[in-house]
């Protein structure tokens, strides 16, 4: 599996996404190859309503908060910089890696 890129910010992780709205449902699809993260979710891009659905979807899988993420970067475009409050890269990316062994196959995310 295709590693990707998280960073520790100066509250908690970082890493970037890339989104791709009106999905069938909402889940991680991949990995760009810098590192990117994508992510599909089943909301349109209108009123906030895709950015409600990607924290959400982020908060279940790193069980954190909803309001312990938070979109820094990118809020009305496909790519995105979203930030983990107290939470650490390492952390983060152990969860991310585990919901991808747990719902894709293992060739799945290849660029």
């Amino acid at each position: 599996m295709r590693k990707f890129k998280l960073h520790d910010g100066k509250h908690g992780a970082a890493l970037t996404i890339r989104v791709t709205p009106r999905a069938r449902r909402t889940e991680f699809s991949g990995f760009m190859e810098d590192g990117t993260v994508r992510v599909r979710v089943a909301a349109p891009p209108v009123e906030g309503k895709a950015n409600g659905a990607l924290v959400a979807f982020l908060a279940e899988v790193l069980d954190v908060r909803v309001n312990r993420i938070e979109i820094v970067a990118g809020q009305k475009g496909l790519d995105k910089i979203v930030s983990i409050l107290d939470m650490n890269a390492q952390e983060a990316e152990e969860r991310i890696q585990a919901w991808f062994a747990a719902h894709m196959p293992e060739d799945a995310g290849e660029v």
